[in-house]
């Protein structure tokens, strides 16, 4: 696999090495070993989740609270999203900093995004299936949200018409009164 860091260099892009021929492809996903390598740390995910959404689908920016905080391992299986990481951890040196990167069935790429960060995704393709390991459960009480287009993040979202968003993802909190 092929280790890319970006602008927050705790989030990672992982390209896997895929072997095709005319009959398909081949690709090992996930490897806990060499993920640790990657990461240069033991991570433990308890939790697998599976997403569909339709084109101009915006999810995000979510997060969770220390003790459950969320890391996420985040890949796509079928269409395509711009994804996105918010560095949301107070004293980092890229508090306040965003990455996007475009995710697809066809490029195979992954994003580990790691606790202290929120995250969020657009639906560029007609539908888009969207997979993520994450090394602690759910707990909605310890969930929150920032608005997907805080001026204060400046997040520079592809054109995909107006989005649609959830309920919840529409009353986000402003990044400047985040947890």
């Amino acid at each position: 696999m092929n280790v890319i860091t970006t602008a927050i260099p705790d989030v990672l892009i992982i390209e896997p090495r895929v072997f095709g021929d005319e009959r398909g492809f081949f690709f090992e996903s996930f490897n806990q070993q060499a993920f640790n390598a990657a990461v240069g740390q033991a991570i433990d995910f308890v939790q697998d989740n599976h997403s569909k959404s339709s084109k101009g689908v915006l999810r995000g920016l979510h997060y969770q609270l220390a003790p459950k905080a969320q890391g996420k391992l985040v890949r796509v299986v079928q269409g395509a999203v711009f994804d996105v990481a918010v560095d949301i951890r107070k004293g980092s040196k890229t508090y306040g900093q965003w990455v996007g990167e475009i995710l697809s069935a066809e490029n195979k790429k992954q994003l580990w995004i790691p606790a202290g960060l929120a995250h969020g995704f657009l639906t560029l393709s007609d539908t888009a299936e969207f997979l993520y390991k994450t090394t602690d459960y759910y707990s909605p009480e310890h969930e929150r949200c920032i608005r997907w287009d805080d001026a204060d993040l400046n997040i520079q979202w592809p054109d995909a018409g107006v989005p649609q968003l959830s309920a919840k993802d529409m009353n986000g909190s402003r990044f400047a009164e985040c947890d």
